[in-house]
Parts: structure tokens; sequence; C-alpha cells
């Protein structure tokens, strides 16, 4: 089975990259001569991604006309917050206009380019309900730990601190709609904290391992990294 739309969450402010690039949304952020937006759609599209839910929040009109004059064709709908949700309450709200079972979910200022073919794959002959894609990294302390069993089911979420090595979460998800719209979730809340690390233990969650090409704009850092690894194909490990 193939998977065919994706939710991007580009709702976010910015504050981190604030140093970097003022007044912009994170995902708007200038990479190697565009908004780094626009090479997550081109990931994403080159992966088979045929329809596009984008779901923002600050300054979103932005967003909107320069996907609009950069993607015309692009088969898009835009799900904006009035209030900032969470994560998982925007990604709960964007599920209510998916018109596919299962969805791809990433984040605007994230690329990590999986191989989906195989994730996808990996997702349905399990019956898993959500599948992380988890990015294998050495000394590291910004992100925490995704523990697996032997069966790919996550097996623990381990808090920041420093790593020599360690499966992060690379914010990239397949998603069955349906039993994750049955939840009972507020209106706001977070979809790693309060749905992942809370349901890994009685719901079907699994990971994949997939050492690609990642990489984070969250931090000026990172986001300067980004400027030669994209302008150069970003053909680094991230």
């Amino acid at each position: 089975m193939k998977i065919n739309e994706a939710i991007i969450l580009a709702g976010g402010l910015g504050t981190r990259l604030r140093s970097a690039v003022p007044e912009l949304p994170k995902c708007m952020a200038p990479v190697a001569g565009r908004p780094f937006i626009h090479h997550v759609i081109e990931y994403l599209k080159g992966q088979g991604i045929q329809k596009f839910l984008f779901s923002l929040g600050y300054k979103h009109q932005d967003i909107e006309s320069y996907l609009d004059a950069a993607f015309p064709d692009l088969q898009k709908r835009y799900v904006v917050e009035k209030e900032p949700l969470g994560t998982g309450g925007a990604i709960k709200l964007a599920c209510l206009q998916a018109t596919e079972k299962t969805v791809l979910i990433t984040n605007g200022d994230t690329l990590f380019r999986v191989d989906l073919a195989k994730l996808a794959a990996f997702h349905f002959m399990s019956g898993s309900v959500c599948t992380l894609s988890l990015k294998p990294m050495a000394d590291f302390e910004r992100y925490g730990v995704v523990e697996l069993n032997t069966d790919y089911r996550v097996g623990s979420f381990r808090e920041k601190q420093y790593y020599e090595k360690g499966l992060i979460n690379g914010g990239l998800y397949l998603l069955n709609v349906v039993p994750f719209l049955e939840e009972p979730f507020p209106p706001k809340f977070s979809f790693e904290k309060d749905y992942l690390e809370q349901y890994y233990t009685t719901r079907r969650i699994f990971g994949v391992v997939d050492d690609a090409y990642f990489i984070d704009i969250g931090i000026p850092v990172d986001y300067q990294r980004a400027q030669t690894e994209l302008a150069g194909g970003g053909l680094g490990n991230g």
C-alpha cells in the first residue's frame, strides 16, 4: 500500500531561530535560496505524496501566499489554528480534513529523507497505528532517545540528556487517522507527550530506523549548517 497524503506542521513561532531569522515562521526561513518548507515539499513529492495538508498558525497568510505562488498545481489545503493547540491538537485538527486512512506527518522545519516505501511497507505489515521514523545519532544532548523492543515496538522514551549514541525521534510519522481521532484527547495537547509517551504501552506503536539525511533548523547553528548541505543536495549524514 502507498502513502498519498501528508500533514506538514508549520504553525510554530520559531522563537529559538529569531536571532538568525527575525519575523518569519520557521518553515519560511530561507535555506539555499528557498524557504525551508520548499525543500520539505520537494522531498515528499519525490516520495510519491500527492495531497498536502498544511497545519498553520503564526503568520499563516505569508506561508499560504508563498505556497500558492510556488506550487500552484499542488493539491493542498490549509488548516489554520485560531490559537496554539500544541502538536497533538494541530495534528488532530488536520486529520479531520484528511481524505486518506493513513497519513504521513512531518514538521515544516525538519527534513528527514526517509525511504517512505520501506516505512509504509513496515507500517502496514505490522498492523501499527503509528510508526515513528528514528534516526541513529552519536554524541548528542539536544534530543531524547527512543528504545525499541526486538519486534520494533516502542519500548521506552528516555529524556533529553547527553548520549554517546541512540535513536532519536525524527519527527516523521505514519498515522492511522480513525483510531487517532477516536482517542479522548482535549483540544490542546502534545502529540509526543500526551499520545506517544502515554499510549505506547497499550497501542501498536512501532519504530523504523533509517540513517537517512536529517536536519532540524530549529536552532541557529543547524540553520547555518543547512545552508551548505542543502545547497549541495543535502547528501550529508545529518
